[in-house]
């Protein structure tokens, strides 16, 4: 085509568009607005369980952008692994949902109306995520040359590796250590000569905090969001370690992977209120746990016994979590069903019930396979511990004279972690009996009993 007559068919397809603009009407934008959103809705929907071979770094925000921006710009510049980037942010009046407008084509994000605390914003990033692996970052912190690489193959190494977090510079525990730059603009070479992969510095822990934690989706599969009875901020971390550790995983430091954090930037902003919502988190987790230690050293005993002796059952058992929480209570997930959980499925239950029903989150609540429905009457018989047409024990809570409380269920006798783990299920409204040392010895011990977590919104 020679060039005079190509430019004369541009300058007409450009007439012919400018006139199809000028020619659409100011009352056709809203139903083209609405037809545009509904096929990005279809799209969202279509998409929703497809995931990725990567990492989905979960981000919580709130007040502190400039930090925000920091850590941002660390992931690109130091992730060279497949990711995509999630910030929850928790109703900020700094600009940060601005900032996080403008850098929409980099990273995902959800502003929220309230702050819902460290906790409910990650368990909102972790709903939104679609890797195959999930990282929760503080948005105080600066990542390094290959800090994802070398915990990715920390966490790879082996399948009972629960968790994974790095050493740094600011932090209670065992992953602080001493850096010699004094300015942050020293540190990233600091943090290349100090991170070269090294296996041998891999290190078993009892506990990681929550500034960076590396986790399989199928671990938070099976164990579920974080505790929102936690407000604000601390011991979250500390309570999702232990109900990681209860199934039997390990956590592990990876000594040979530094970044830097600034340290609790959110939290001491709070002021004199921090020590109030620490004494306050402090004291919902010894009333949720007791003595956690002694319960994961038991339920290890049992599981190497049951090993030694190659011992397997053959009945239905839950997954994850679910194999510590009770059998013989009324559930419900985020729609108005109620479900009476029972043999390791859940059955829905037809007619008005006049028992307490239990709030789990979906995600707890689908590790039950779905059984036939059953009527309120039979479980209301059931679970007063009048058996009926269902049979077995009601999983009635006993007193031993040890002075531990016990549900007995299934044949066995199950100890609950503490009181609120009891009134948690509503067990503590059940008729308590007395469990003598000779009806002790009879009933093999089965697994604790623990509180559900807690979560605000229907996750």
């Amino acid at each position: 085509m020679k060039p005079k007559r190509r430019q004369v068919r541009l300058q007409k397809r450009r007439r012919s568009v400018r006139s199809a603009v000028r020619k659409a009407k100011p009352s056709e934008y809203p139903a083209g607005l609405e037809a545009g959103y509904n096929e990005g809705l279809r799209s969202g929907y279509e998409s929703f369980g497809n995931l990725f071979e990567g990492t989905s770094i979960i981000i919580p925000s709130y007040n502190q952008v400039d930090y925000l921006k920091q850590c941002i710009d660390s992931i690109g510049d130091h992730t060279r692994l497949l990711y995509e980037i999630i910030v929850v942010d928790n109703a900020s009046t700094d600009g940060t949902a601005d900032y996080l407008k403008k850098i929409s084509s980099q990273v995902r994000y959800r502003v929220l109306e309230t702050n819902r605390g460290f906790a409910g914003a990650i368990n909102i990033g972790m709903m939104m995520a679609k890797g195959t692996t999930l990282l929760l970052l503080n948005n105080d912190t600066i990542v390094t040359k290959r800090w994802l690489e070398n915990m990715l193959d920390c966490l790879n190494s082996d399948p009972l590796i629960g968790m994974v977090g790095p050493v740094t510079n600011y932090i209670s525990g065992d992953q602080r250590i001493e850096v010699p730059y004094k300015n942050v603009a020293d540190m990233p070479a600091f943090a290349q000569h100090f991170n070269i992969p090294d296996p041998a510095k891999w290190q078993r822990t009892d506990r990681l905090t929550g500034f960076c934690l590396l986790l399989r989706r199928e671990l938070w599969e099976r164990t579920g969001f974080m505790d929102e009875g936690f407000k604000v901020g601390n011991y979250e971390d500390d309570d999702y370690n232990i109900r990681v550790r209860l199934q039997g995983y390990s956590l592990v430091i990876a000594r040979d992977t530094f970044i830097h954090h600034y340290g609790s930037v959110s939290m001491k902003a709070l002021g004199e209120k921090l020590t109030e919502v620490n004494n306050h988190n402090m004291h919902v987790y010894m009333d949720k746990w007791g003595n956690p230690h002694e319960l994961i050293h038991n339920v290890k005993e049992k599981a190497a016994k049951r090993a030694a002796m190659g011992e397997e059952s053959g009945q239905p058992q839950p997954l994850g979590e679910t194999a510590f929480f009770p059998q013989n209570v009324v559930i419900r997930g985020v729609g108005e069903t109620p479900f009476w959980v029972q043999g390791g499925i859940r059955r829905p239950v037809t007619g008005e019930l006049a028992l307490p029903v239990i709030r789990l989150s979906q995600i707890d609540l689908r590790r039950w396979p779905l059984g036939d429905t059953v009527t309120a009457e039979e479980v209301g018989a059931h679970w007063h511990g009048q058996g009926g047409a269902m049979g077995q024990s009601g999983g009635l809570p006993a007193i031993g004279t040890d002075g531990v409380c016990y549900v007995v269920e299934q044949g066995m006798r199950r100890k609950a972690a503490s009181k609120a783990a009891l009134e948690a299920w509503g067990l503590h409204l059940k008729p308590i009996g007395l469990i003598s040392d000779d009806q002790m010895s009879s009933l093999p011990e089965g697994l604790p009993i623990i509180a559900p977590v807690r979560v605000s919104a229907n996750l």
